[in-house]
C-alpha cells in the first residue's frame, strides 16, 4: 500500500505550485533518509526528479539517475518504468530524442507488465514530445491512448487529476488543429472544474484563453490570459508563463499592435530562459525577430541568432538523427507486437489444422475397417489434404505481403518525419527573403532622396540577408535531396562522356565554391590527365556528384589543417590538392590526393556507412561517401581510400573503360 500511494502522488507533485514545492522537496527528502524498503526509495527518488525538473535540472537527473539503477537492481519494473518517464521529461526542453526514446522504454515495460496507471503516465508523455515537435496528428493519438489506459483503472482522486491533464492536452492539440468546436467541448468543462485548484486554473485559463480569441472572443481571452499571468507571477510559475506570455504576443502581433507583442515576447523569453525551456525560447526568439524585421534590423538579428542556437540544439543534424532513430525504434516495437499477434494466429490456425486432422484420420481408420467406403475415403483425405496446403501456401503469401506493405509504410512515415524536420531552415529562407523585398524598397527610396551612404549600409544588410538565405536553403537542400538520392536508384542515362573534361569541370566548381565561403582560402591544385582515356560509358550527372564530394572533402580537409597549421604559427604548411586519371587496362582509374587532416585509422572502416560524418554539427549529413559508393558501386566499379592521420587522404574509384 505504501508503494502505491508514492506512485499516485508522483503525478500530484508535479501540478504543486512553485511556491509549494520547495516545502515538498524537504518532506520527500525527510522522507528518503527514512525509507528502509527499496521500492519506497525508488519511487520517492523519481518524484524528487519529476519536482526538480522545475527547478534544478541537475539535481532533477541525480535523483532520476539513482532511481533508475536501484529499480534495475531490484528488478522493480513499475519504479523503473517510472524512473525512466521522469528521465524523459528532463530531457523535454533540450534533447526531445533522447526524451522521446526514455519514454517509449518506460511504456514498453508499462505495456509488458499490464501496468495501467503508468502506461497512460508514459503515452501523455510521449504525446508531449511530439507536441514539441508540432505533430499535433500523433501528439493527439497518444493522448487519448493516455486517456483509454487510465480510464481501465478504479476512479480516484489521482487517476481524475491525470485525466483532467490529459483532456486539458487533447483539449489544447484540437484548439492548435482548428477543431475549435471539439477543442471548447473538452476546455469548457475543465474551466468550471478547476475553479477550486489554484495551479490547475492557471494551466486552464491560459490554453482556454488560446481557444478563445480562436473563437473571436478577443476581450475574453485577453482577460483570461492576465488572470493567468497573475497566479503563474504569485506562484512563480516561470513554465506556465511562458505560454502565458507567449500566447498574449502572438494575440498582439495578429491585431497589429506590434508594442505590445513584443513587450510579452519579451516576458515569456524571460520566463523561459530561467527554466532552460528550448523549444519556448525558439518560438518567442523568432516571433521576437519577426517583429523587429519591419523596424530595427539589428534588434531582429540579434534574436535570429537566439533562435538559431535554440534550434540548432533541438532540431541539429546528430538531433535529427537521433529523432529519427527513436521513431524507427518504435516502429520496430510496433512490427514485432503485430508479428506476434499474427504468429498467435498461425498458432490457433495449426491447432486447428491439427485437430481437422485428427478427425480426418479418425474417419479414414473407420472408413478402412468398415470396407465399404475405403476408396471413397481416401479420395476424400487426398482432395481436403491438397486443399490445406494450397491454403496454407495463400497465407503464407499474404503474410509476406503484409510485411511487404508494414515496410513500406514505415519508410513513408519515416520519410514524413524527415521532411518535417527540415521545416525550420526553410522557415528561415522565408523570412529572410521577406526582409530583403523590404530593404529593396527602402533602397529605392534612398537613391531618389541620394543619401548613398545608407544605400550602401541597405545593400550591404541585403548581402549579409543573401548569404543567410543561401545557408539556410542549402542546408534544407543537402538534407531532402541527400535522403531522396540515397533511397531511390538514378533514372539517369548512361552517355559517351571525356571523364577528363567532366573532372575539370567539378574540380573548378567545388573550389569555387569553398572560396567563395572562405575568401581567404588559398590552394595548390595539380593536374594529371590521361589523354587516353576517350569517351567511357557513364552517367555523367551521378559521377559528377561523386567528383564533385570528394573534392569538398579533399578543400575541408587542407582547410582544417591549414587553420591548425597557422595556430602553432608553422608558415611552412602549403594546402595541396590534385586529381589524376589514367587508363589501366579495362579500366579508368581516377585519384583525389589531399594533403590535409587525414583520417582516423580507427574510423576509416565506417567512412563510406550512411549519415556517418566527422565533421561538426551542421556542415556534412554523412550522406555524401555513402551515395559516392552506391553509385560507383552501380557503374560496376569500386572505390577505396588511403590515409594517415595528420597528413593527408587519397581516395580512389575505378570504372570500366568501355569506349565509345
Amino acid at each position: 500500500m505504501r508503494t502505491l500511494f508514492f506512485i499516485a502522488t508522483i503525478m500530484l507533485s508535479s501540478l504543486c505550485a512553485f511556491t509549494q514545492r520547495p516545502l515538498l522537496i524537504d518532506s520527500l527528502k525527510r522522507e528518503l533518509t527514512k525509507a528502509t524498503n527499496d521500492t519506497d526509495k525508488v519511487m520517492l527518488m523519481a518524484q524528487l526528479s519529476n519536482i526538480y525538473s522545475f527547478l534544478k535540472l541537475d539535481s532533477g537527473f541525480y535523483y532520476a539517475d539513482k532511481s533508475l539503477v536501484l529499480a534495475e537492481n531490484i528488478k522493480f519494473y513499475r519504479g523503473k518504468a517510472m524512473a525512466l518517464y521522469a528521465l524523459g521529461t528532463l530531457y523535454s526542453t533540450t534533447d526531445l530524442a533522447k526524451s522521446l526514446r526514455l519514454k517509449f522504454e518506460g511504456l514498453k515495460i508499462a505495456e509488458e507488465k499490464n501496468y495501467s496507471f503508468e502506461a497512460g503516465w508514459c503515452l501523455m508523455g510521449i504525446g508531449d514530445v511530439y507536441y514539441w515537435l508540432d505533430d499535433m496528428e500523433k501528439s493527439l493519438s497518444y493522448y487519448k491512448q493516455a486517456e483509454e489506459k487510465i480510464r481501465l483503472i478504479k476512479r480516484d482522486k489521482t487517476s481524475e487529476d491525470l485525466i483532467f491533464t490529459i483532456q486539458l492536452n487533447i483539449g489544447t492539440c484540437l484548439g492548435r488543429t482548428n477543431q475549435l468546436d471539439a477543442a471548447f467541448s473538452y476546455l469548457q468543462p475543465l474551466y468550471e472544474q478547476s475553479m477550486n485548484s489554484y495551479n490547475m486554473h492557471s494551466a486552464v485559463l491560459c490554453y482556454f484563453g488560446e481557444l478563445q480569441f480562436a473563437r473571436g472572443e478577443r476581450a475574453t481571452a485577453i482577460d483570461y490570459l492576465h488572470q493567468s499571468i497573475d497566479i503563474n507571477t504569485k506562484a512563480n510559475d516561470y513554465f506556465t508563463n511562458a505560454d502565458a506570455y507567449k500566447a498574449m504576443a502572438v494575440f498582439y502581433s495578429k491585431m497589429g499592435q506590434v508594442d505590445s507583442s513584443i513587450f510579452y515576447a519579451k516576458k515569456g523569453l524571460e520566463a523561459a530562459l530561467l527554466v532552460d525551456h528550448k523549444p519556448r525560447l525558439l518560438e518567442l526568439s523568432t516571433l521576437l525577430a519577426k517583429l523587429y524585421e519591419p523596424t530595427n534590423i539589428n534588434e531582429s538579428n540579434k534574436y535570429l541568432k537566439v533562435a538559431t542556437a535554440a534550434n540548432e540544439e533541438l532540431y541539429g543534424a546528430k538531433k535529427v538523427k537521433n529523432l529519427l532513430k527513436s521513431f524507427s525504434d518504435e516502429q520496430e516495437r510496433q512490427r514485432f507486437a503485430e508479428a506476434e499477434q499474427i504468429a498467435r494466429q498461425n498458432r490457433i490456425k495449426q491447432y486447428t489444422f491439427l485437430a481437422g486432422l485428427s478427425i480426418f484420420l479418425f474417419i479414414a481408420v473407420v472408413l478402412y475397417r468398415s470396407n465399404k467406403q475405403k476408396q471413397q475415403a481416401n479420395v476424400l483425405l487426398q482432395s481436403q489434404k491438397q486443399e490445406i496446403e494450397h491454403a496454407l501456401g495463400k497465407l503464407k503469401s499474404t503474410q509476406s505481403q503484409l510485411i511487404q506493405s508494414e515496410k513500406m509504410a514505415s519508410l513513408g512515415e519515416l520519410t514524413a518525419g524527415i521532411a518535417h524536420e527540415i521545416q525550420n531552415p526553410l522557415n528561415f529562407v522565408n523570412n529572410f527573403s521577406e526582409v530583403n523585398t523590404e530593404l529593396i524598397d527602402e533602397l529605392e527610396q534612398e537613391v531618389d532622396k541620394g543619401n548613398y551612404d545608407e544605400v550602401k549600409a541597405i545593400a550591404k544588410n541585403i548581402k549579409d540577408n543573401e548569404q543567410k538565405i543561401s545557408h539556410h536553403g542549402k542546408r534544407a537542400d543537402a538534407i531532402v535531396k541527400g535522403m531522396l538520392q540515397h533511397s531511390q536508384s538514378s533514372t539517369g542515362q548512361k552517355e559517351p562522356t571525356d571523364i577528363n573534361k567532366l573532372a575539370d569541370e567539378y574540380l573548378r566548381l567545388a573550389y569555387h565554391g569553398i572560396r567563395a565561403k572562405n575568401k581567404d582560402f588559398n590552394c595548390d591544385i595539380v593536374t594529371s590527365f590521361d589523354n587516353n582515356n576517350g569517351n567511357i560509358n557513364i552517367v555523367p550527372q551521378d559521377i559528377g556528384r561523386v567528383l564533385l564530394n570528394l573534392f569538398n572533402n579533399a578543400f575541408y580537409a587542407v582547410n582544417e589543417r591549414q587553420n591548425a597549421e597557422s595556430l602553432r604559427l608553422n608558415a611552412d604548411y602549403k594546402p595541396i590538392v590534385s586529381i589524376q586519371t589514367k587508363k589501366i587496362n579495362d579500366k579508368v582509374q581516377v585519384t583525389v590526393k589531399d594533403n590535409g587532416i587525414g583520417i582516423p585509422q580507427k574510423i576509416v572502416d565506417k567512412i563510406f556507412q550512411p549519415f556517418f560524418t566527422t565533421k561538426p554539427t551542421g556542415q556534412g549529413t554523412g550522406l555524401g561517401l555513402s551515395l559516392s559508393y552506391d553509385i560507383i558501386k552501380a557503374h560496376g566499379g569500386e572505390i577505396k581510400v588511403e590515409t594517415k592521420e595528420g597528413e593527408g587522404s587519397e581516395f580512389v574509384f575505378q570504372l570500366p573503360n568501355i569506349n565509345l
